[in-house]
């Protein structure tokens, strides 16, 4: 049993239920070839965090989807894609942070996933996820193989054929398109009845 001074110092929210969350923020991808919508999960919340505010603060604005990889994955973000030499696109900015790994959640790369990409288990044995670049899972059977190894921490919920088509973009041999596919990113709260009602998503 509790000591009873501990019990009187309780503060007056801690009898009281947690808060049912009734809505949830769907970012808008918008490129030239089409919108893909998204949601973020509640349970990898340092990469929702991150990805909201950069996507709030037009961080992602002009930047690109820089490998693309049919049959895999279309990935994008870096902001060194923003500016006029392509062959530093993917590398990222120097001393750029890094997100700690949110594997517990155990959510899979299924077809439209959303997941961060890293640095390679020999430089990161801890797995920790860039705080700028982004994939989308665009093999339509899921890129399983990654399952556990990179944070996956959202869903597209509307737009997959963009990422078919972002897939199957001319690209060098370095995978990267030839012609730049530049980006902006809206972040809109909606009611999860209403993201149902438009997407189909269910909660």
């Amino acid at each position: 049993m509790l000591p009873l001074l501990w019990l009187l110092s309780l503060p007056a929210w801690a009898d009281k239920a947690p808060k049912i969350t009734k809505k949830e923020e769907v970012v808008t991808i918008s490129t030239s070839l089409g919108d893909i919508r998204l949601i973020l999960f509640r349970d990898t919340p340092l990469h929702r965090a991150n990805f909201l505010k950069k996507a709030k603060d037009g961080f992602y604005n002009g930047t690109t989807f820089h490998r693309v990889i049919p049959n895999f994955m279309v990935q994008g973000g870096d902001p060194n894609s923003k500016d006029s030499d392509p062959t530093n696109d993917g590398q990222g900015p120097p001393n750029e942070p890094t997100i700690a790994a949110e594997l517990a959640a155990g959510h899979k790369h299924d077809y439209g996933a959303v997941a961060a990409a890293r640095q390679g288990d020999f430089v990161n044995p801890q797995r920790l996820s860039s705080s700028s670049q982004f994939y989308l899972v665009e093999n339509h059977q899921g890129s399983h193989f990654l399952d556990g190894q990179y944070t996956v921490f959202g869903q597209v919920i509307q737009g997959l054929e963009v990422l078919d088509k972002i897939a199957a973009l001319p690209k060098d041999s370095r995978d990267r398109p030839l012609t730049d596919l530049r980006m902006t990113m809206k972040v809109t709260k909606l009611k999860r009845k209403k993201i149902t009602a438009l997407y189909g998503r269910q909660f």
